[in-house]
């Protein structure tokens, strides 16, 4: 038997390959794998983490902890101080104090403007006004402070925005307080330290009475409805004082409305309306003055010796000049009616265009002032330069000149009727309603060209005397109240007071369709104590009913209400 020789197992493999299995490993067979959990990570070969992934992660950390190093050593070491008064004061908050706003009375102690309480809670009072119509350009309105979106106050004012509230805003603001408070880091209040005491406003008097002005801006606006005016304003002025007695402008808005800022349909009305209720007429609404300033006409001719008062000139109803360009066609300047023969008190009284355009441009035989001397007169009266800085500084107005021609009307020539309508108070004359009573208070105390004042008592400032003669003032005057009793003012005359005075029809529009009516004056006529001025604005022509019926419903309501106005003993 042959035996055979067993030869030893031989592995084919490199020993370098061969490893060591773990049991795990043994037991993960394909029989066992459908058993295993795999979501609690059972059959799985775990495997070890890589050192690459240790340096990586480690690096990231380095890098996030220097950038917060970094950060903290900026925070602390270089704006470390900035950092500690700002979180010092997180914890203390600065609240305003508002004062009160000072109340603003009229010269018989009425309210105007005044605060109250809030419903809500408001930090500041609200201001409240009276609901007299005709007040709000003398009174004015405000506007209130305001915060941001967070509830803190970017504008701590409580400011005037028109009229007395805005022209006398510093005195009536007052000063804020303030009040230190502090709060933990929830907001919640800790204490609180007032670092300073609010000073409230100071009271303000004016010098209008509201009940006056209040109606006639209520005879101002009824006519202006009845009769299709557009707008109007009147003012009555203390010829010695320049204190302001009544002040009123058609249309108006509401102190109230435009203070509290609520009732938004109403104020896109005003701000749509083509009258312009902003505008205060009295101070700022320029008007063509027609026949009112006759009366500064004469007394510049009487003061030039241009004409002796007891002259007469004769109106047929017009004057006429040779043209000569064209000897058929003369230029005609019509008369509004034949006036026949008049001296100068009378050609007051009734108003003669053909008088003052003689006195004025001359004509024939009679000289004329010229129109330099006719601009030094009215600008010695105050027209065509703003008034003096004040509550009624405004628009200064225009008296037609060479000059003012020449600019206007491409270097056009000024002629001889250029002059004659210049003195009838037409062609390019504008003038405002203070200019105007301003004017006939200095004629009615003696030649005293007054600053007018809306404080109760007058602001001190001195007028300016104009150096008249007293007989030339009478001779004026006297036609101005002619012009009451016997011509074109005579729905004035009024038999509780005697009134001196001047009225004035200016046409206007392209077609001369529209008119502005005037009435000027003053009261008593023996011991002038007010002047008045009154204008009715762009109503039709065919209207029969001027400014003097306002004037007039004026005048009856002071009788009943204010006799001692018209110089009439309670």
């Amino acid at each position: 038997m042959v035996s055979r020789k067993k030869t030893p197992f031989r592995n084919t493999f490199s020993t370098s390959r061969i490893k060591d299995l773990d049991p795990d490993e043994i037991l993960l067979d394909a029989e066992n794998l459908p058993r295993f959990n795999t979501d609690q990570f059972e059959g799985r070969i775990e495997k070890p983490i890589s050192v690459r992934t240790f340096a990586i992660f480690g690096f990231a950390v380095a890098v996030i902890f220097f950038i917060f190093l970094s950060k903290a050593f900026l925070l602390q070491a270089v704006h470390g101080s900035d950092y500690f008064a700002k979180s010092e004061n997180n914890h203390l908050h600065d609240t305003v104090l508002f004062a009160n706003r000072g109340i603003i009375f009229d010269r018989t102690g009425m309210k105007l403007a005044w605060n109250e309480p809030a419903a809500s809670s408001s930090d500041f009072n609200l201001r409240a006004y009276t609901d007299l119509p005709g007040l709000s350009h003398a009174v004015g309105y405000v506007s209130y402070p305001s915060k941001d979106s967070s509830g803190f106050y970017y504008d701590t004012s409580l400011s005037g925005e028109d009229g007395a509230e805005q022209y006398y805003n510093d005195t009536l603001s007052g000063q804020n307080g303030t009040r230190i408070v502090e709060v933990d880091a929830s907001g919640n209040m800790q204490s609180q330290n007032v670092e300073q005491d609010p000073v409230d406003g100071k009271n303000l008097t004016l010098s209008i009475d509201a009940a006056l002005s209040s109606e006639m801006y209520t005879a101002i606006a009824s006519l202006a409805k009845s009769a299709g005016y557009t707008g109007g304003a009147g003012v009555i002025m203390d010829v010695h004082t320049g204190e302001v007695l009544a002040l009123t402008s058609y249309p108006e808005y509401s102190s109230q409305v435009m203070t509290d800022h609520t009732d938004s349909a109403l104020i896109k009305q005003y701000l749509a309306d083509k009258n312009n209720p902003f505008l205060d007429r009295v101070t700022n609404g320029l008007y063509t003055p027609g026949s009112i300033v006759k009366p500064f006409i004469a007394t510049g001719a009487l003061a030039e010796h241009v004409i002796d008062p007891s002259t007469k000139i004769l109106s047929t109803g017009s004057i006429s000049l040779p043209n000569p360009y064209d000897p058929a066609h003369p230029s005609v300047f019509k008369d509004w009616r034949a006036q026949g023969w008049v001296d100068m008190e009378h050609a007051l009284a009734v108003s003669s265009d053909v008088y003052f355009y003689e006195v004025g441009g001359g004509f024939e035989n009679q000289k004329g002032l010229g129109i330099t001397m006719i601009d030094t007169f009215m600008n010695l009266f105050g027209f065509g330069d703003d008034l003096p800085g004040g509550f009624f500084a405004g628009t200064a107005g225009t008296i037609p000149t060479p000059a003012w021609k020449a600019a206007n009307f491409n270097g056009d020539a000024w002629r001889i009727g250029d002059t004659y309508h210049t003195a009838i108070g037409q062609y390019g004359f504008q003038v405002t309603p203070i200019q105007a009573v301003r004017a006939d208070a200095s004629l009615a105390n003696g030649g005293i060209l007054l600053t007018p004042s809306i404080i109760k008592g007058g602001d001190g400032s001195p007028g300016i005397d104009l150096h008249l003669d007293q007989n030339n003032l009478n001779i004026v005057r006297a036609g101005m109240r002619l012009a009451v009793t016997e011509g074109v003012a005579g729905v004035v005359n009024a038999p509780y007071v005697d009134v001196a005075a001047k009225t004035g029809t200016a046409q206007l529009g392209a077609r001369k369709q529209f008119v502005n009516s005037w009435v000027t004056g003053f009261f008593p006529y023996q011991n002038p104590q007010y002047a008045f001025a009154i204008i009715m604005e762009k109503g039709p022509v065919a209207n029969t009913m001027g400014a003097t019926y306002a004037m007039r419903q004026t005048l009856d309501w002071m009788d009943a209400n204010r006799p001692e106005y018209l110089g009439i003993s309670q």
